[in-house]
């Protein structure tokens, strides 16, 4: 098994009072989310879902209507306001650390903490096997890898980077919480 990675500590971080959740998809944010959430006895709130709820479209809506920039604007937008909740796991959609404000905003305030749940892009494939109507860019595989290995680097800066690939959710919930609670 991987070893869960922590970049240097800062000296004497705030106890976190969000914690974010950051990985492609398939890596299991929603559901590690949900039972993390149930484990503090926080709320869980999926990004896209809020979205979506906000907006009366599916995210592929969003895209195909408005583009990507947009979508990417409307998503920093929601995430800036979830994170002055307090008692929160959010998870975010697969592209939201690609815009660098949103980034920004999630590694430098000081009592968020930015979980990335790493899967090999073979778990990915195997776990959104027969999601391809939901999720367009299953079906492009040479740019789906490309959109990984963009993204990798990008996930791998969070406070905390969890191997995600063969532990249950709940031991990525275990692992969180051992991390955090060090």
């Amino acid at each position: 098994m991987q070893e869960i990675s922590l970049p240097p500590a800062p000296a004497a971080l705030p106890p976190p009072r969000r914690l974010v959740l950051t990985g492609f998809m398939g890596a299991g944010k929603t559901t590690v989310g949900q039972l993390l959430a149930k484990r503090l006895h926080w709320r869980f709130q999926d990004v896209d879902a809020h979205i979506e709820a906000a907006t009366g479209n599916t995210i592929s809506q969003l895209f195909e209507t408005h583009g990507e920039p947009w979508f990417r604007e409307l998503e920093h937008q929601t995430i800036r306001e979830l994170l002055n909740t307090n008692s929160v796991v959010l998870a975010l959609g697969g592209g939201a650390i690609e815009d660098g404000r949103t980034r920004e905003l999630l590694l430098t305030n000081p009592t968020t903490r930015l979980i990335h749940l790493e899967v090999s892009l073979e778990t990915v494939l195997r776990r959104c096997n027969g999601t391809e109507a939901i999720r367009p860019i299953l079906r492009d595989r040479e740019g789906l890898e490309s959109r990984y290995q963009r993204r990798l680097p990008l996930y791998r800066q969070s406070h905390l980077n969890v191997p995600a690939c063969e532990v249950s959710p709940a031991g990525v919930v275990d692992a969180i919480y051992a991390a955090l609670t060090e």
